[in-house]
């Protein structure tokens, strides 16, 4: 019997789910969140810039 490259979930029932690779873990949420925040914070700094110098 051969073995697939991808594993699968074998909690999930139906065999669609179970051909999907398993759930993604939440150490990645971390990343994305620090990712939010700086995007955030370049994007009212650059709005801050430009306001400004139109301002003046």
């Amino acid at each position: 019997m051969r073995r697939r490259l991808v594993l699968t979930n074998e909690a999930a029932r139906h065999p669609f789910r179970r051909s999907l690779p398993p759930p993604v873990t939440q150490s990645r949420s971390r990343r994305d969140d620090d990712q939010d925040i700086r995007l955030f914070v370049v994007s009212f700094t650059a709005f801050f810039i430009c306001f400004y110098t139109f301002l003046f």
